[in-house]
């Protein structure tokens, strides 16, 4: 029995020089460069490794993870530097190799993120935040970024609002100085700020913190919510954002959007206005405040943010034959009125003064019509206006309009 005992120790003994030396042999490819060659020396002795004692195990998983790492197969790599984070005999060597593993995981994700592969870049950059939670909060913002880019909305939403849970602002100081000689600004690391400032040759150092991404975060998550149809979460969040950020162009117009779905045009209309008020020269909010403000029967004003629209875009085709088709709509009255009369001399009277109206209203449209037409040859505007040469009995006018719709 003890001879039985003896032989078992021995052949223990054997396979675990066996494993050490192919263990340092495999080292030894990695650290000359021949990373190809450690990788096969493993493979090769896989069954050796296997069942490795655990004096063994660790640096074998150590190289493994590290040639995983060269071969940008990150999420391996991680896995196991993870699994030795509690070795005491390496945890300092791990430590380092996780650090270096986050910057490789952060530049190929910036490589990903640069040729459109917006998904693979979200689950690197996420990794990257996933090897330390507390000094990589940034990367689960830029994860988010990209998540959006790559239309994985429920991705994103949930980074979003880890974000939002740990009160992420990713606000960071930044440092100038002016250097007297030339009067030129530069931006200096927090150290060399610190130098600096003491010199003479140095005058006007500030400090300055950028943004906060807090906002903007709580904005994402509203226009998220928005995108998925989700109103009432939606119009929780960009409230909470506008507290925050009450001049925001986006949440002016995300919290616009909601309520117009849910037809709530007057308090469309007063965002709406809230939004011009912070771009002025943007043609759309005129042109969509004019289609609201019609619906709620202000014709003149709808009109004059109609034309507000095209003088602002003297181009927006939309515009001019919605303005059109506003003051068309005064024709149904005087229809309805000719209609109700009867063949007394003050009816007829009354009818050619209507009919004269009428005229009025189709005269008032021709310049804007013809305006549209120089700009594209709009089908819709040349039907509409030979309609009303026709019916003005401007012969020449028909025939011109006539022409263009058989070209």
């Amino acid at each position: 029995m003890k001879r039985i005992t003896l032989i078992t120790l021995l052949l223990l003994f054997n396979f675990s020089f066996s494993q050490k030396k192919e263990l340092r042999k495999a080292q030894k490819f990695y650290d000359a460069g021949d990373v190809s060659g450690a990788s096969q020396l493993l493979e090769e002795n896989q069954s050796l490794f296997e069942n490795a004692d655990q004096k063994v195990k660790p640096g074998y998983d150590f190289l493994t993870g590290k040639i995983a790492q060269n071969n940008k197969e990150f999420q391996r790599a991680y896995d196991l530097f993870t699994s030795l984070k509690d070795v005491a005999s390496i945890k300092e060597e791990v430590m380092e190799q996780l650090n270096l593993l986050s910057a490789d995981i952060v530049n190929s994700a910036i490589d990903d993120n640069g040729g459109g592969d917006f998904k693979s870049s979200t689950e690197k950059l996420y990794l990257a935040y996933l090897i330390d939670p507390e000094l990589n909060k940034d990367y689960l913002y830029f994860a988010a970024s990209s998540a959006v880019n790559a239309e994985m909305y429920d991705v994103a939403l949930e980074y979003y609002d880890q974000l939002k849970e740990m009160a992420y602002t990713g606000v960071v100081t930044k440092y100038y100085v002016t250097e007297v000689e030339s009067g030129v600004e530069t931006e200096v690391t927090e150290s060399e700020y610190d130098l600096y400032k003491k010199s003479k040759s140095y005058e006007n150092v500030r400090e300055e913190d950028t943004p906060s991404k807090f906002p903007e975060i709580v904005k994402n998550i509203a226009l998220i919510h928005a995108q998925r149809g989700d109103n009432e979460k939606a119009m929780i969040a960009v409230q909470e954002a506008r507290l925050s950020n009450p001049t925001d162009l986006n949440l002016i117009l995300t919290e616009a959007n909601i309520y117009i779905q849910l037809d709530e045009k007057a308090k469309f209309q007063s965002l709406m206005n809230e939004a011009i008020a912070q771009d002025p020269d943007n043609a759309n909010l005129y042109y969509n405040l004019a289609v609201v403000t019609a619906d709620l029967g202000e014709k003149e004003a709808a009109r004059a943010y109609y034309e507000k629209a095209i003088e602002k875009d003297p181009n927006y085709e939309n515009a001019y034959l919605n303005l059109v088709a506003l003051i068309l709509e005064g024709e149904q009255t005087i229809v309805e009125q000719m209609n109700s009369l009867g063949t007394s001399a003050a009816d007829n009277a009354k009818y050619d003064a209507l009919k004269l109206d009428r005229e009025e209203i189709y005269k008032e449209c021709v310049p804007i019509l013809k305006s549209l037409i120089e700009i594209g040859e709009n089908e819709d505007a040349i039907k509409t206006l030979m309609n009303i040469y026709g019916t003005l009995g401007d012969n020449e006018g028909y025939k011109e309009m006539k022409t263009l719709l058989e070209k």
